[in-house]
């Protein structure tokens, strides 16, 4: 086969998987290299130290496969319709879009490695190949565009044009020559709505992000105390924020996902005791996007694992949930008391 002829296989297979995007990246150092370099010296990975690590992969990962020639990479949307709230009166969290469904890295590298082997008996000659999803130490973002998977806006997520941002990347690193995409255009023009609607000021510049001030980093990430001046603009995020997707243009008409897995499963109900006094926390909801706050006040570590086992939502730790719950429900209680005269 010729590099064209296997590109159009990948992507043939690709569709087969149910990915809903496929692209094939040159590999070699990434655009912006020096900003990242930067960003981290200027300390805005805030507590995210294994950021420091791998620099020389993160910069060109070609580093990441020796021998590594060519990127596939994909994109499978995670979008579904807003979840109406229960009419219960209850203060509730929300639960950023991505974390509703099952663990995207166990679902998304269960598809790559499906294509991994189509690909090993497509294919005319023996390779070396690396799979990743999210936690490798390279840029995906800087693949993803570099692919033609969709550029990278002003909020730094990856869009497409039809996709939205709602979807999660992954890639194949592999030692055979591929004909690669065009780089995605950029469409942001002069839209700033995403800049403009972060509540706690997380974009410095566009296409610039201070990790330091993001609520998902601060809810999901950050291990300690957060800083006062923040918890106002955090609202009622309980594990990360969607907010400046759901301003974005391009997420206005964003398709539904066709993956399973990631939808919202069934109220199941959790038996446990409950100290007197407590509130109790069942029923409960195993993936539910707008927790009751008492019930995570009341989580014990029985609660925290049964709620986030098998989920990205166990990136957080029970008194990281605790802490962001807190905070939540002192926003809604201030929101919601009566204007003083």
């Amino acid at each position: 086969m010729t590099p064209t002829e296997r590109s159009q296989r990948v992507k043939q297979l690709a569709e087969q998987q149910g990915f809903d995007r496929c692209g094939i990246a040159p590999l070699g150092p990434i655009d912006r290299a020096d900003y990242l370099l930067e960003w981290l010296q200027r300390g805005m990975a805030g507590t995210m130290g294994y950021l420091h690590r791998r620099r020389e992969s993160r910069h060109d990962p070609s580093r990441f496969l020796p021998g590594a020639r060519s990127a596939i990479v994909v994109a499978v949307n995670y979008h579904q319709p807003p979840s109406a709230l229960p009419a219960d009166g209850a203060p509730r969290g929300r639960v950023a879009q991505y974390a509703w469904g099952e663990d995207y890295h166990v679902v998304v590298r269960e598809r790559l490695e499906g294509l991994l082997g189509d690909l090993r008996s497509a294919m005319d000659e023996l390779f070396e190949a690396r799979v990743c999803v999210d936690t490798s130490a390279i840029v995906e973002r800087a693949l993803a565009a570099r692919a033609g998977v969709g550029w990278i806006g002003k909020n730094t997520l990856v869009l497409h044009e039809s996709l939205g941002s709602y979807f999660f990347l992954g890639e194949i690193l592999l030692t055979l020559d591929l004909a690669p995409d065009h780089p995605a255009a950029d469409h942001c023009g002069s839209c700033t709505r995403c800049l403009e609607a972060c509540p706690t000021g997380a974009f410095p510049a566009p296409y610039q992000m201070d990790a330091r001030r993001c609520i998902s980093y601060l809810t999901i990430e950050h291990r300690g105390e957060i800083p006062g001046e923040l918890h106002a603009g955090m609202g009622d995020w309980i594990f990360g924020c969607d907010i400046c997707q759901e301003v974005c243009p391009f997420n206005r008409d964003a398709p539904t996902t066709r993956e399973p897995r990631f939808a919202l499963g069934e109220r199941i109900t959790l038996e446990r005791s409950v100290a007197p006094g407590a509130a109790d926390a069942s029923p409960r909801t195993d993936d539910d996007p707008n927790p009751r706050l008492d019930e995570v006040l009341a989580w014990d570590a029985d609660a925290h694992r049964a709620t986030t086992q098998g989920r990205a939502t166990d990136r957080a730790t029970l008194a990281m949930w605790r802490r962001n719950a807190a905070i939540a429900r002192a926003n809604i209680a201030r929101d919601s008391a009566p204007a003083s005269s």
